[in-house]
């Protein structure tokens, strides 16, 4: 398939393909719509950023369209964030606009009553994250029992979260006959055994997106002691133009770090794990319009979050795995845009940035640190280190509150009168009280 004209698909289905200007498939989409199109399992291994959920939402958008509408689940889709299961809602209305199929968005975070009445006003597509969709599935709040097809995106991540229990009992409740869709970055043992569990003779599809993400990205690196990395990422802001997404490895120092940037002056949003839904869906929503130049983030937003024309992504901290570093950087360099990644690194971590060139095929360029303010760490002359800084201070006269203030006198003891030592070497009897 070179053209998405070519697909034989209803007419209201290819209006919204060319009216969202879908054009040329990426290699993802033109090697999984077809077999999916002829009711095949497919298992897909793709970089996020190449284009799954359209290769995905085009098939079962196409499938509901052929069949009478009734208020029942046909549909599950599962996603590991979510952020990722928001983004794939908005997608499918966009290409389901004016079909009348309904969705809902089943996650933690967000009401749970506009959820529940979502579902029961007939939603035909179930966008979820395991958990919340487990505790639905406990208390009996939603039925899956008709539902024939399903996908799992960002199987590999749902797994890496701990969710294989969840998706044991989610797959178990659905029908034994059914249409499974699996995407994945990686295809780990986890995942193998997975597929060979629950898909039926699929279709296998191999995507390498490493070597075209890296062709559009500009690998940098800086090697600098801890203390100095707000000051590096200072220098960076000030030097280059565009949009900054920031990883970092916690939610504390996501917000450590947005603290101190918003005390800079720069417009900054931050994602974590412990904001509200409406927290992030607002942080994210200020950056892609631009209200926000800066997106501080953990790994929650590696994957799935589809925001145009990021200028640089951030490795403020490193990840744990890199496979997450290649998800990280792939939020730039998207849509043939070209993007820049700065890692900050220590002297100790240069075998882990060495891990990551095998994992993207690239090679990453080492920059020279430019000058940069000296960290505050332990001070071994605490009074040279003060007359140094009251040096550097300007002089500006004494203010008038300071010169009102009369200093406080510091009180001198009496000198204690010691007796003198004797001549002879002999020490003198003390004197004996009166009584």
């Amino acid at each position: 398939m070179q053209h998405f004209s070519e697909l034989n698909v209803c007419s209201a289905l290819r209006k919204n393909l060319e009216k969202n200007q879908f054009v040329t498939p990426t290699p993802v989409q033109a090697q999984a719509i077809p077999p999916l199109l002829e009711g095949r399992d497919v298992v897909a291994t793709a970089q996020t950023g190449t284009g799954k959920t359209l290769a995905f939402a085009i098939p079962v958008i196409e499938a509901l369209a052929a069949v009478p509408r009734t208020k029942t689940i046909k549909v599950l889709i599962l996603s590991p964030t979510r952020e990722l299961a928001i983004q794939i809602d908005e997608a499918f209305r966009q290409l389901a606009h004016g079909m009348r199929i309904r969705t809902a968005v089943v996650v933690g975070g967000m009401s749970e009553t506009n959820q529940l009445r979502d579902i029961q006003a007939g939603a035909e597509v179930v966008i979820a994250t395991p958990g919340r969709l487990c505790d639905y599935l406990k208390r009996r709040l939603i039925d899956l029992s008709r539902t024939a097809t399903v996908v799992l995106d960002e199987a590999d991540r749902m797994l890496d979260m701990g969710f294989l229990p969840d998706l044991r009992l989610i797959l178990e409740k659905l029908p034994a006959k059914r249409h499974t869709m699996l995407f994945s970055a990686t295809m780990e043992s986890s995942v193998a055994g997975l597929v060979a569990s629950y898909v039926r003779n699929p279709v296998r599809i191999a995507v390498e997106a490493s070597a075209q993400t890296a062709s559009q990205i500009d690998f940098y690196c800086y090697e600098v002691p801890l203390g100095s990395k707000f000051n590096l990422l200072e220098y960076l802001l000030k030097k280059e133009e565009g949009s900054f997404l920031v990883f970092v490895a916690t939610k504390e120092g996501a917000e450590r770090l947005s603290r101190f940037l918003e005390r800079e002056g720069h417009q900054v949003a931050s994602i974590h794990g412990d904001r509200s839904q409406s927290q992030r869906n607002a942080a994210l929503q200020g950056f892609k319009d631009g209200v926000h130049r800066i997106l501080v983030a953990t790994d929650v937003a590696a994957r799935g979050i589809h925001v145009d024309d990021i200028a640089h992504v951030v490795n403020y901290d490193l990840p744990q795995e890199p496979e997450n570093f290649v998800h990280r950087v792939g939020r730039t360099g998207r849509a043939n845009s070209r993007g820049a990644s700065w890692t900050f690194v220590t002297p100790f971590q240069r075998s882990d940035v060495r891990s990551y060139e095998r994992a993207l095929g690239m090679k990453v360029q080492y920059c020279e640190l430019p000058p940069l303010p000296r960290p505050i760490g332990l001070v071994p002359d605490v009074q040279a280190f003060l007359d140094e800084m009251n040096s550097k201070l300007p002089v500006t006269g004494t203010p008038k509150s300071m010169a009102a203030k009369a200093p406080i006198p510091v009180p001198v003891s009496e000198p204690v009168h010691q007796p003198k030592p004797s001549t002879t070497g002999t020490t003198p009897r003390p004197r004996r009280r009166p009584r």
